[in-house]
């Protein structure tokens, strides 16, 4: 049996309309990074993965890169691109 920690995740704008969800609470390894987290979300929902190359990611707060390790109870943001003008 694995070992697992809960983190929770928040999606804004269209990732928030694809998930269907603003914030929920996600299990994941011990020692998953970004990337785990990621593709755990793409397989889950794939529509989110169409949006792969412009999503950006954020760890308490600070963009992450993919190879950042999670940390139990960790808050992990789902960032689409905004437009702005």
């Amino acid at each position: 049996m694995s070992a697992e920690m809960t983190v929770r995740v928040l999606c804004f704008a269209a990732a928030r309309e694809i998930v269907g969800s603003a914030e929920f609470e996600w299990t994941v390894p011990v020692g998953a990074t970004v990337a785990v987290l990621r593709d755990e979300l793409f397989a889950r929902h794939p529509a989110l993965a169409a949006h792969a190359r412009s999503l950006r990611f954020a760890v308490n707060g600070e963009y992450a890169r993919d190879d950042l390790g999670l940390a139990e109870g960790d808050e992990v943001a789902v960032i689409p691109p905004v437009a702005g003008g």
